[in-house]
């Protein structure tokens, strides 16, 4: 399957009527039942709130049972529908080049005692700087970034960490995987720009840049405040005796003294921020020890070099008080103009936080009550395709706005927006579905006999540091029932 630029734009419905039917091929067992699931989920009134709603949904025409059977014992082709996504028309930034967001979003599941795989995300509070941890299962989803403010990504991709996992490895791992489909559908070739990744200071991104040296990417990530790097080795004086250090004089952040005069610096004046200053250090590197990540490395840690930059503003919009972001970039010997773009890029990462605000708020991601965490990866991956169908359908709505909202002109149109008119849309665009056989419920369990299998429970599995072959597990700690009788 492939699906170009130039065919899309001559004919939308050809480009969505093309995605549906390669959707529903990569659907080998229960076909039926899951695609009118995505469609039930598409057409549907408002936000979605549980799946039995969904099957009073006109475009799902089969029972709540077939629904349920389906996320249970449903079959995805998951490589093919990632090899589907990977071949659309992606958005690009102003130069041309492709940029993917990383970030973690987490699935909830604090009372699913009979849930395996449950890990304990961190969550935050309602009070300053508090983080809860919370059972759940998480998932590392990456996204293509337009250009501009805007609330649409291109979700190309979406994992589930399984208990034990590294997240910055399992990213790049999946980081490299997809840049592979990429470069394979063509969306990426000799002489393009290079691929931009942007994370947030939940990663490593050292060391994410250090796995992915080898592909066409930049990586820039944000840093904590409280970080100290180190500059390149100066050069040897004549006469010096002894091994020559593998480090540098310290930069710390916390402490200007140690700043030194910046290699390029930009003012740059912005109509949320006020004026935005961003200077920028060359070829300073992390410190790296053997632990946490880099126990199994062996010998000499490697020295990654990039450039540092400090990005402050006026003001902010919530009128808090702002504080300056650290940001450190893959690249050395930035100009002035990689300055602004890489901050700028920085600040389009935030978009992706929309997109997970979409999956769980109006789309319901995490309403479903699953128990098993391959009928959540199914589930996911039907959220998945119904953006993505948004995405397409998004020159063709109409603006079927609320009488207290305003209108808003066809390219601005907010994903929620385009879902209120896919139920129009969707009769002019290919449903491969066939209609379902009139069958009757099945009888069930008999009136009165009892579960003589009850359901196992699992225990919450706590991250560990990486590379330590112990694993934690935390016990629940909820009271069973009483057997009576």
């Amino acid at each position: 399957m492939s699906l170009s630029h130039h065919v899309v734009r001559q004919d939308p419905f050809a480009g969505l009527s093309r995605f549906r039917g390669e959707f529903y091929s990569c659907l080998t067992r229960r076909a039926d039942a899951l695609f009118e699931l995505a469609d039930a989920v598409l057409c549907a009134d408002g936000p979605v709130r549980s799946l039995v709603e969904l099957s009073l949904v006109g475009e799902h025409r089969r029972g709540h049972g077939g629904l349920y059977a389906a996320l249970a014992a449903g079959r995805v082709d998951v490589a093919r529908l990632r090899r589907a996504l990977a071949a659309m028309p992606l958005p690009r930034a102003a130069d041309g080049r492709l940029v993917l967001a990383a970030d973690l979003t987490c699935w909830l599941r604090p009372n699913a005692h009979t849930s395996p795989q449950r890990i304990l995300c961190h969550t935050y509070g309602r009070g300053k700087d508090q983080h809860i941890p919370v059972p759940g299962w998480p998932y590392s989803v990456i996204c293509a970034l337009e250009s501009g403010r805007s609330s649409w990504t291109a979700p190309l991709d979406a994992l589930r960490l399984a208990p034990g996992d590294d997240a910055a490895t399992v990213t790049a791992r999946q980081m490299r995987e997809l840049i592979e489909r990429l470069i394979e559908a063509g969306q990426w070739k000799d002489g393009d720009p290079e691929i931009l990744i942007v994370v947030d200071a939940g990663y490593d991104v050292p060391r994410l840049a250090f796995l992915l040296k080898d592909l066409p990417v930049q990586v820039l990530g944000r840093m904590r405040s409280d970080r100290v790097l180190r500059r390149a080795v100066p050069a040897c004086k004549p006469g010096t005796r002894g091994r020559p250090p593998r480090h540098g004089g310290e930069f710390v952040f916390g402490d200007p003294a140690t700043w030194n005069t910046p290699d390029a610096q930009t003012v740059t004046a912005t109509r949320l921020y006020g004026t935005a200053t961003a200077r920028s250090w060359d070829r300073l590197h992390p410190r790296l020890t053997h632990r946490s990540a880099w126990t199994t490395q062996l010998g000499a840690l490697p020295v990654i070099e990039g450039t540092v930059i400090r990005l402050q503003v006026e003001h902010l919009p919530s009128g808090a008080t702002p504080k300056p972001v650290w940001l450190w970039w893959s690249g050395t010997d930035a100009t002035t103009a990689d300055v602004d773009r890489l901050w700028q890029a920085f600040l389009r990462r935030f978009d992706i936080e929309h997109t997970f605000r979409l999956f769980k708020q109006t789309l319901g991601w995490t309403c479903p009550k699953i128990r098993s965490p391959e009928a959540a990866d199914r589930w996911t991956w039907l959220i998945v395709v119904v953006f993505t169908q948004l995405r397409l359908a998004r020159p063709l709505a109409a603006d079927l706005r609320r009488p207290w909202e305003k209108p808003s002109p066809p390219h601005r149109l907010t994903p929620a927006r385009v879902r209120r008119d896919f139920r129009h849309l969707r009769p002019k665009a290919a449903c491969p579905a066939e209609v379902p056989k009139p069958s009757r419920p099945g009888p069930g369990r008999p009136l009165g006999s009892k579960n003589t299998r009850p359901t196992p429970r699992h225990d919450v599995h706590t991250v560990g540091k990486p590379g330590s072959a112990k694993q934690r597990t935390k016990k629940s700690t909820t009271p069973r029932p009483r057997r009576t009788g």
